[in-house]
């Protein structure tokens, strides 16, 4: 496994991350889910994202008892807050002081750790005054109960007004945790600049674009039995967008591409995310553990500059590049 620094900081973390956001607590039961996270540390994985929101706060509970009596100084924790959790009431949401204290508590209890190295604001609050906000997290910083500071989806002007007030509060805005693949490259225009501006690294969701990448999906056939788009809890709406049959079509030609590399598609993938030099790592789910002992041979896989052209030449227009879709999915949700 390689590791590489998380934006600006001393922090290194794995170039891949083990994340449980529609398996731990939903999709998969806990035995498995369990034995995904031991095949994540088998496999070299040292960093595991998580958040409040999932499974309604039932995934934190989940990735606490499966790293539970591992050495907590060998692994990187990250959680997010805003998204509604518990009974979800008027005060349950959002980036609120009021919110973030009661959170940063309640994931520290669950995850069963006295600190997570990245705490993460999983959107922008419109509602908040970013100030309130960032001195919240200012003060989850210097209590001691979160190392660094990052967020998730925000846009490029979003992140330099952060980053700016988090300077001045004494804390390391550090990352950001934008949806990126080959499919949907909304960040590269604005976000990604800026953040290697500010020495912000992108921390990813989504290298295979829910698993469209992974080839598995054919055009003009019925999605396959137990597949995400198979299953309403599992991500099936936010699948749609690529279950057109140009857009699988194109995919089945990046086949050639990956078995002259030696790779599987989905291996392509999640390397071709890991090319662009201001990821610091790409997060994978797994509903079995040999997914993830499959996944994890992307690490350290470098795809050079004629590789990137054919991908190109191959998906054609068909990339989402538009900016004003950095957010996704809607914003606050009560």
């Amino acid at each position: 496994m390689k590791h590489r620094h998380l934006g600006r900081s001393g922090l290194k973390i794995s170039e891949i991350i083990y994340g449980n956001w529609l398996t731990h607590a939903s999709q998969v039961e806990d035995d498995r889910a369990r034995a995904c996270v031991r095949a994540a540390l088998d496999a070299g994985i040292s960093t595991f994202d998580t958040a409040d929101t999932y499974a309604n706060t039932a995934a934190e509970v989940v990735l606490g008892e499966a790293l539970k009596g591992e050495r907590r100084e060998s692994l990187e924790i990250f959680t997010k807050v805003y998204f509604p959790t518990g009974p979800m009431g008027h005060n349950d949401t959002g980036l609120s002081r009021k919110h973030i204290r009661e959170s940063i508590d309640a994931s520290l209890t669950r995850l069963q750790t006295d600190y997570v190295d990245l705490y993460q604001a999983h959107r922008y609050d419109d509602a908040t005054p970013l100030e309130e906000t960032m001195q919240a997290f200012a003060d989850v910083v210097h209590s001691g109960k979160a190392l660094y500071i990052g967020v998730s989806e925000w846009n490029a002007d979003q992140l330099r007004a952060g980053h700016q007030l988090a300077r001045e509060l004494g804390i390391q805005l550090v990352s950001n945790q934008p949806q990126y693949s080959m499919l949907w490259r909304v960040i590269e225009e604005r976000v990604v600049p800026t953040s290697r501006e500010l020495g912000v690294s992108q921390v990813v969701w989504s290298p295979i674009a829910q698993g469209i990448l992974t080839g598995k999906y054919k055009p003009g056939a019925e999605a396959p039995e137990g597949s995400r788009a198979r299953d309403e809890k599992g991500g099936a709406d936010m699948i749609k967008r690529f279950l057109d049959d140009r857009t699988l079509e194109a995919v089945q030609g990046l086949e050639p591409i990956a078995e002259e590399l030696g790779l599987s598609m989905a291996q392509l993938a999640v390397a071709w995310v890991l090319s662009n030099d201001n990821v610091a790592g790409a997060i994978i789910g797994a509903s079995r553990p040999e997914q993830v002992t499959e996944n994890v041979k992307a690490a350290g896989v470098r795809l050079d500059a004629d590789v990137r052209t054919r991908i190109d030449e191959v998906l054609g227009d068909l990339p989402e590049t538009d900016p004003a879709k950095t957010v996704s999915p809607a914003q606050r949700l009560a």
